[in-house]
């Protein structure tokens, strides 16, 4: 897979209260491309930031329907993928780039 398409497949970490919490079982969520694979998702992962992924769990995610000044909208749909990393490995999410 080229570098281009493994930039494109992770979108973001999501960070939250439940992605601290399933970090100590070494596992890690991050928003992916809509049409990205586990397959996909796993090469990413294993050669952007240099683990071993045991496995990949992937999962859409519906947009809210909102209103904003009393007209009806919807946020848009998202992919997200919890990656199990290999034991005794660790992502650091917080670091700024």
């Amino acid at each position: 897979m080229s570098n281009a398409k493994l930039l494109q497949v992770i979108r973001a970490p999501r960070v939250s209260e439940k992605t601290a919490r399933i970090q100590e079982d070494n596992q890690y969520v991050f928003e992916v491309a809509r049409d990205a694979t586990k397959a996909d998702v796993k090469s990413a992962v294993e050669s952007l930031f240099s683990v071993t992924v045991e496995s990949v769990n992937v999962l859409n995610v519906k947009g809210k329907n909102k209103s904003f000044r009393n007209r009806a909208g919807r946020r848009g749909d998202w992919r997200k993928a919890y990656v199990r990393l290999a034991e005794g490995q660790s992502i650091d999410v917080m670091a700024k780039a």
